[in-house]
């Protein structure tokens, strides 16, 4: 059965890729999964109808027969699961490690990150910015020297291309706009490298698609 997921019917990014279906999407498109896509409202993610999917109204969704669930980490986490090879190592110790990185990216490097977006943009005009953003642009070059230093000079986070890679990768798009990743040579590579997959390309593209009202391509 197809999946079905949810997004913006009209990102806050302008089809930036950093609205969170397009981790989902990259997953699918990852391991070769076709899926649907439902577009909601700001409007509609509050309803009874979408609030059965994501209890917090929010998005993305994701639906597969008798199957609900919602949080980008627990998609794409199943949608490794189900496809074996593409996300997730056969090894069992690799795999777990693989999981290990989603659950780092999620918890430990995008916290400072959102803090530093919400910083700059929501609370740009607050008098107490000025001060703050100093140390919330620190917090988040601290988890960065740290991430930076155990990549090295790899290409992925512990061998091949794994889960734990799409969602660092993801996170880490983010901080584009900011500058900070420019100054971290090995990580700014690391992102590159994800983006320039085909199946990141594809994902891009249809979560741009939707946003500026032109097709994605085939």
């Amino acid at each position: 059965m197809t999946p079905t997921i949810t997004a913006f019917e009209r990102s806050p990014d302008g089809g930036k890729g950093l609205a969170r279906d397009t981790r989902v999407r990259w997953a699918l498109e990852e391991v070769g999964q076709p899926y649907n896509v439902r577009l909601v409202s700001f409007q509609a993610m509050k309803q009874p109808a979408h609030l059965a999917l994501h209890p917090f109204g929010q998005i993305p969704t994701y639906e597969q027969g008798d199957l609900t669930l919602f949080e980008t980490g627990a998609i794409v986490l199943h949608i490794a699961e189900r496809h074996s090879g593409p996300l997730l190592p056969d090894d069992p110790n690799a795999r777990a490690r693989a999981i290990t990185w989603m659950f780092a990216a999620i918890n430990t490097v995008e916290p400072p990150i959102l803090e530093l977006v919400t910083a700059r943009i929501l609370e740009a005009d607050k008098p107490w910015t000025k001060d703050r953003l100093p140390l919330v642009m620190d917090r988040v070059r601290d988890r960065l020297q740290q991430l930076s230093a155990r990549l090295g000079d790899a290409d992925w986070l512990d061998g091949a291309f794994s889960a734990g890679d799409l969602m660092m990768v993801s996170v880490l798009l983010r901080l584009r706009a900011s500058g900070i990743l420019d100054e971290f040579t090995n990580l700014s590579a690391y992102v590159a490298r994800g983006e320039a997959r085909p199946a990141y390309q594809r994902a891009f593209e249809a979560q741009r698609a939707v946003n500026t009202g032109r097709s994605a391509p085939c």
